[in-house]
């Protein structure tokens, strides 16, 4: 049975879409999921399905907005898939915590960083289904803009790296 990891979009940060985590993990349960466990509370849960990916997303995007009265955008990925995210990582020596992969559900669009707005010292590359930020000074005076990252999720190295030493539980 795979291994998934749900990354939620715009769920308790800077007080937006308050879901406490202990609903996010009875929602997985009662859709099925199994051996679920969150992690931190900006809306990243690890479980196992036997379903495919996109009913996956489907069955918890459709629960989330039961709940909270809007859609809220999910990305799935697999075990190894964020594995591979982690280990693509283009920029190894710059700090984990300012560095960043956005999640997108397809691949991002081969001009993406010609559109990228308000760079500074952050540097941007394009990964397969992700695009990676290591923000120089850091993200809070950052002016960044990607447009091709607006319908993605944004989670720092270390939070990736953690959530794949939860997939890889064995």
């Amino acid at each position: 049975m795979p291994t998934y990891i749900a990354l939620l979009r715009a769920v308790n940060v800077g007080g937006t879409g308050k879901l406490p985590m202990t609903e996010l993990k009875a929602m997985c349960v009662a859709e099925g999921f199994a051996s679920v466990q969150t992690y931190i509370a900006s809306g990243n849960v690890v479980f196992d399905s036997k379903w495919p990916a996109a009913k996956v997303k489907v069955a918890l995007e459709k629960r989330l907005q039961a709940y909270a009265g809007r859609p809220v955008g999910v990305v799935i990925r697999t075990a190894e898939e964020l594995a591979a995210v982690l280990k693509a990582n283009p920029f190894p020596k710059a700090p984990l915590n300012w560095t960043v992969a956005i999640f997108l559900d397809d691949a991002p669009p081969a001009d993406a960083l010609a559109a990228v707005k308000g760079q500074q010292d952050e540097e941007v590359r394009l990964g397969k289904r992700e695009i990676y930020v290591a923000y120089g000074a850091g993200m809070g005076r950052s002016k960044l803009r990607i447009p091709a990252a607006a319908n993605g999720t944004a989670r720092n190295i270390n939070t990736i790296a953690k959530l794949v030493e939860l997939a890889s539980r064995g």
